[in-house]
């Protein structure tokens, strides 16, 4: 059986590898400073927000669900039309004249299948509420 002595010695170790562990995390509410008037200043109050996040969340989710109804409710020559006119898929865009001479097709062609893909898209982005997915409709 152990001492005593070597029991305190252990408990201590542990001590201090648990708080070299935790050395690297910080608590928002942890307090930094404490005026006179006995008020305190936390992590929190100090840390400033990007005004833009929230925007830029709003943009991420709303580009998820353009492609998610592009994948749904386009049928495959309209989606393709829309990912070469739009520059889907980390493309670049391209004009109705580029996409026309790619896929063999005229530029109007292109323009009446790009008019009615958009319209697809835009009642399905209306209909459906945001993380819903799409009913296809081709």
């Amino acid at each position: 059986m152990r001492s005593r002595q070597e029991q305190v010695a252990n408990e201590i170790l542990m001590h201090f590898r648990s708080r070299k562990k935790l050395q690297g995390e910080v608590s928002l509410s942890d307090t930094l400073e404490a005026d006179g008037d006995g008020s305190s200043l936390s992590l929190m109050d100090v840390i400033s927000v990007d005004d833009d996040m929230l925007d830029n969340l709003d943009a991420r989710e709303s580009c998820i669900r353009v492609r998610q109804c592009v994948k749904d409710c386009l049928n495959e020559r309209e989606a393709m039309i829309i990912a070469l006119r739009y520059g889907l898929g980390g493309q670049n865009p391209l004009t109705q004249r580029e996409i026309a001479a790619r896929c063999g097709i005229s530029r109007s062609y292109v323009s009446r299948i790009e008019k009615k893909a958009l319209q697809k898209l835009e009642q399905a982005m209306e209909a459906a509420p945001k993380g819903k997915d799409t009913a296809k409709n081709s």
